[in-house]
């Protein structure tokens, strides 16, 4: 049933992509055939995914298909399900939310096919990748998910900021494609066969395995965006529709999770501790850098889009913990830093799909994409503006909503380090529970200021102040992804027991204590040591904002609402110039860490172009500078000095052919 299930939403998402070719003539109907289909995927992989989940379902098929000599192989097991889930329920938010969202593109020069077709295809791709269970159906399936994704990036191909960013995205996703392909390549030599279940059963010596490691982490880093191989995402994401960037920020990025999850813990099996070092390293500069650049960004996307890099930076941290006490014989340890790492992957899904789906409908209304140009919003998009708060709560890791819950998980797995013996490990696992607080306290501050710049206050542009709310899809869409974040940070308890049916197969070990204590208490470790009760906790905040309204309203003292000009202090009328910006909000934490970022500050005094003066500051990503800058450079410099081989002269390339044939049958001859 749930096999069946699944390719039912595989062909649904196919059935998306090509039929509406058949309804060209008609746009409207083209768009809702796409979405509908769409939508429909989206459902069957939420049942067939979620019952592999739950029942922990373990089916292997193989289709006809492939090379002559090796068959598509496939297989539906609890990760994969739990990764298909993912997909699916952002894809149904998505299908529900674009078929208001892409009516601009209807009445533009922008034609609405290649959206329609490149987003089914998109999501085909994903949804392969977790139910491939060979090398090749692996590879094309993730070739099918970048080339598809790069159409989507450059979809508004006119401008040149698209064809750069969408550029970016290819050229990196096709060097994180090799680097994959040659850590398979690694397992292949060995097995002698390209399906999964030959090379789970061969035993590698630690250095080949430790290089097939090495090339997965870059290989799926690079799609994941840890750092510093992110500088694609926040150029592709902000360029993006903005229901594919709540796909490419809130799904695929997971799926680069599932691939390098499937690849170190179900292919290679041995882990050692020196990897989850590694993992966790790598997690955490991630994690620091990744929100310290999302604070200097004033574009919302972008500002998006660095949060990922955080967010998954946190993905990354417990994973690592998790290879630590894996490599280290701490299995239970292990298996919940594993599902810290899952259930975050949960929750950033769901919070940054809101909050991108919220953006969307923000810039769509306002056509402002700088946060200076915004504000009052929410007296004019009230329900956005709900919604949004949730995500922005969310995402900032406070109680009683989801992110809160995966982050406090991730902490009480760093907090158990001092069983180790290991002095480096001690060392280094607390300083990474550290980094864990600064990132929420700076994501905190970060989330402040946008909904404080955008939302509140009074509208600094014409276009903010005449905004409206959204279409009914949009809010439908965000309300829902609003909902399910509140419900997965009041019921971890049953999250984390349906999230444990993976981990007792890839490790395989569970967390019984966990649930030991019913719905109400997630004691990660044992009641002693820490437990949380999110249920009492969200009645207690309901309870407390419920008192307080009820004791402030004007209707309870029988008072009537009188709306009066703010005081203003003698000094005339209040006017947007003297709110707090983006920039000044931000000013102290870039003091603070001024060496992160290569800053250039600008200040114009007042005159006849600016009566006021003018302030410009830019903020630029040092690993762009420093290492892609410099690569690029380095290669157009060897392209220019190899230019001299095109002499334009035929008998000098027929000298050149001569002796490469002369090299080649010297090689062959050996």
């Amino acid at each position: 049933m749930a096999l069946n299930l699944v390719y039912l939403t595989i062909v649904a998402a196919f059935g998306s992509a090509v039929l509406p070719i058949l309804f060209c003539r008609s746009t409207v109907a083209s768009k809702l055939v796409a979405f509908i289909l769409l939508g429909i995927s989206g459902l069957s992989g939420i049942l067939g995914g979620g019952m592999a989940l739950l029942g922990k379902v373990d089916i292997s098929a193989e289709l006809p298909i492939g090379l002559p000599w090796l068959h598509c192989h496939l297989h539906l097991d609890p990760l994969s399900g739990f990764f298909l889930f993912l997909v699916s329920l952002i894809s149904l938010m998505a299908a529900i939310y674009g078929s208001a969202y892409v009516r601009e593109y209807q009445q533009g020069s922008q034609p609405l096919l290649p959206l329609t077709l490149f987003t089914g295809l998109f999501v085909v791709g994903m949804d392969l990748v977790m139910l491939a269970d060979d090398a090749f159906s692996f590879m094309i399936a993730w070739e099918l998910m970048s080339v598809s994704s790069y159409f989507l990036v450059a979809y508004q191909h006119q401008n040149e900021t698209n064809r750069r960013a969408a550029f970016i995205y290819l050229l990196m996703a096709q060097i994180g494609g090799l680097f994959i392909l040659l850590g398979y390549g690694v397992l292949a030599s060995f097995s002698g066969a390209f399906d999964f279940s030959s090379m789970q059963a061969v035993e590698l010596s630690p250095a080949w395995s430790s290089l097939a490691f090495v090339l997965a982490l870059i290989g799926f880093g690079m799609k994941a965006g840890i750092v510093p191989l992110h500088v694609w995402l926040p150029q592709a994401h902000p360029v993006a529709p903005s229901h594919i960037s709540a796909l490419m920020s809130g799904v695929m990025l997971k799926v680069a999770i599932y691939g390098f999850i499937r690849f170190v813990y179900d292919l290679l099996g041995n882990i050692y501790w020196q990897w989850g070092v590694m993992v966790l390293s790598i997690g955490c500069i991630s994690a620091i850098l990744g929100v310290l650049y999302a604070l200097m960004q004033h574009d919302l996307k972008r500002l998006l889009a660095y949060h990922s890099v955080e967010n998954i930076g946190i993905i990354y941290m417990g994973l690592g913990l998790s290879m630590i006490f894996a490599g280290t014989n701490h299995l239970e340890l292990a298996t919940l830093g594993l599902i810290a790492a899952l259930y975050h992957c949960l929750n950033h899904a769901l919070f940054k799909s809101l909050l991108f789906l919220g953006a969307g409908a923000i810039l769509q209304q306002s056509r402002e994409h700088n946060l200076e140009k915004m504000g009052g919003l929410i007296k004019r998009m009230p329900v956005t503006a709900f919604c949004f708060l949730i995500g922005c709560i969310s995402i900032s890791a406070l109680p009683p909503f989801n992110g809160f819950v995966s982050e406090w998980l991730t902490f009480q797995t760093a907090l158990q380090g001092t069983i180790l013996t290991n002095h480096i490990l001690t060392a280094l696992i607390p300083i990474s529970a550290a980094v864990l607080a600064l990132t929420g306290a700076l994501a905190a501050a970060c989330f402040v200021k946008v909904y404080g710049v955008c939302f509140l206050g009074l509208p600094r542009s014409q276009n903010c102040a005449e905004a409206t709310e959204t279409a009914y899809g949009p809010q439908l869409s965000q309300i829902l992804l609003a909902a399910l974040c509140l419900f997965f940070g009041v019921f971890p308890t049953w999250t984390v027991s349906q999230i444990e049916n993976i981990a007792q197969i890839l490790l395989p070990t569970g967390i019984p204590m966990a649930t030991s204590h019913g719905w109400l208490w997630l004691t990660p470790v044992s009641s002693d040591v820490a437990s949380y009760g999110a249920p009492m906790v969200f009645l207690g905040i309901g309870s407390a904002w419920l008192i307080v309204w009820l004791w402030l309203h004007p209707r309870r003292k029988k008072m009537e609402i009188r709306i009066a000009p703010a005081w203003d202090c003698g000094f005339g009328s209040l006017n947007a110039r003297m709110q707090y910006t983006a920039t000044s909000f931000t000013m102290p934490i870039r003091r603070i860490f001024r060496p992160v970022w290569f800053i250039s500050e600008n200040y114009q005094q007042p005159g006849e172009n600016a009566p006021g003066g003018r302030y410009e500051l830019k903020v630029g990503d040092w690993a762009w500078l420093k290492i892609y800058q410099l690569i690029g450079r380095l290669l157009l410099a060897t392209a220019k000095r190899a230019a001299f081989i095109q002499g334009g002269n035929i008998r000098i390339y027929l000298v050149y052919s001569f002796f490469t044939l002369l090299f080649l049958l010297w090689v062959v001859s050996l």
